[in-house]
């Protein structure tokens, strides 16, 4: 490899901390990566990586040579394509994108074709879970990130792009065994699909905003806990309780029936909806081309009123992210 790769190589090094994994999200062998850097640290004279068989831990050099890593590899990337911004088409090289599964099958993967037709030289590599991924750990570009941003978030860059409406649902067949709640008095008879990030976590219970805008909850019973978007669409369907979600993730199963919309007055707060990407002092143009386009596609929803721009969101419930 040349410097410039063993460079590229140490930074994946660093950045998933594990030569295993840096070695996946590069595509190359294990041993590679390895040679790579003893290579890097053999023509710099110094060692970079203090290295045990649980993990891999920057020296006090390493630690300077990252820092200044990222940037010539920000700027060496940024110049290899000043010439080719000219043409529409002219963006190229892979990008790893995250999101929800909900605002993943409702908003983005649709349009997908249509950002891939305009730059048909970029490879994309596409996440979608419910897990809140480390971003930088795992490689990833940019993260489109539903509900309130918390403690790890705090050293990335975040683009609000607009608050997701909510909406509480249950099955016709639910409605049909227990009656439709009219008001909160009635959710003591009625069920709740709880769910938590992590199995064993406690459920918030219900949410809603009272007449003062101020988030309150309520407990309510419930026989099912999940912890996945979709189980816990799946779990409403199938008549187990009262779910609340994103109207995006639910809206198609809201116009064929197989869902009811419920208590519409006591709906949780609207949730979110931010762009992460880790710091750099300059982008490269795919990423910073990609990332207007995914703002954009999520503005048209904002404007036909699946979502809605600005404001201030309060705290949501995890089952939001579906």
């Amino acid at each position: 490899m040349n410097p410039m790769e063993q460079m590229q190589v140490f930074s994946r090094v660093v950045e998933t901390g594990s030569f295993t994994q840096a070695a996946a999200s590069l595509g190359l062998a294990k041993a590679s990566v390895s040679a790579a850097v003893q290579q890097l640290e053999a023509r710099l004279g110094t060692r970079l990586l203090h290295r045990s068989t649980r993990r891999v831990q920057l020296s006090q050099d390493g630690q300077l040579f990252y820092e200044r890593a990222k940037d010539v590899l920000a700027d060496l990337d940024e110049l290899d394509g000043m010439f080719r911004q000219a043409s529409p088409q002219s963006l190229r090289g892979r990008l790893r994108l995250d999101m929800s599964t909900g605002v993943a099958r409702q908003i983005v993967m649709p349009r997908l074709p249509e950002l891939l037709a305009l730059h048909p030289e970029l490879e994309i590599e596409f996440g979608s879970t419910e897990r809140r991924v480390d971003l930088v750990r795992e490689g990833f570009d940019c993260v489109l990130r539903v509900g309130p941003l918390g403690q790890a978030e705090a050293g990335l860059q975040a683009r609000p792009l607009g608050l997701l409406t909510m909406v509480n649902c249950l099955s016709p067949a639910y409605l049909a065994r227990h009656g439709e709640p009219e008001g909160l008095d009635d959710l003591r008879q009625h069920r709740l699909v709880h769910y938590v990030s992590v199995l064993g976590a406690r459920s918030s219970g219900f949410e809603y905003l009272d007449a003062s805008g101020q988030l309150q909850r309520q407990a309510m019973a419930g026989a099912l806990t999940v912890n996945n978007a979709e189980a816990y669409q799946a779990a409403c369907l199938a008549g187990l309780g009262l779910i609340q979600a994103p109207r995006v993730g639910v809206q198609a199963l809201l116009d064929q029936g197989l869902l009811r919309e419920v208590l519409p007055g006591y709906r949780a707060p609207d949730m979110p909806l931010s762009l992460l990407y880790a710091h750099r002092r300059q982008l490269p143009a795919r990423v910073r081309v990609v990332m207007d386009w995914l703002a954009g596609v999520v503005a048209e929803h904002l404007r036909q009123g699946v979502a809605r721009p600005g404001g201030e969101a309060g705290h949501a419930q995890p089952q939001s992210t579906s």
